[in-house]
């Protein structure tokens, strides 16, 4: 994964936990769901999990909110909100690298996320580990 973009991962989480402190959890919560509002923008956003792997929020998809991820698999089946809830729960942050689709390449990719504990939530940010040129030369090149 290139450090720039998981600087930009952490960088993430951390201001996600600082408008967290000040803002509430309800206002937090709301905020990262909003997939226009400041925690998105174009592959990065906050999502967060609670311990037992329920979405709370998700700023790209609002309708995961409320769902139980705990057993969602990636391709390869690797079970990786489980490994991102069990982690948090003993490391209190890190990284959890699997493969997820990509709407900008249609292609499934090898993505990772960094996951911190705050209070009951676990508040993550994933990135996709190859370049965004590479990822719209794909694109372009399978339309």
């Amino acid at each position: 994964m290139a450090a720039q973009k998981a600087k930009m991962a952490v960088e993430w989480v951390a201001r996600a936990k600082a408008f967290c402190a000040s803002a509430g959890k309800e206002i937090a919560l709301a905020e990262f769901t909003n997939p226009k509002g400041q925690f998105v923008k174009n592959e990065l956003y906050i999502y967060v999990l609670d311990s037992n792997g329920f979405m709370l929020a998700h700023g790209m998809n609002p309708w995961f909110n409320g769902k139980n991820f705990l057993e969602v698999k990636d391709s390869e089946g690797k079970s990786f909100v489980r490994e991102i809830v069990g982690r948090a729960k003993k490391e209190a942050s890190g990284w959890v690298d699997y493969k997820w689709f990509d709407s900008a390449t249609q292609k499934e990719l090898s993505k990772s996320v960094y996951f911190e504990l705050f209070e009951d939530m676990i508040l993550c940010c994933g990135v996709y580990n190859q370049s965004p040129g590479l990822r719209n030369q794909k694109k372009q090149d399978n339309p």
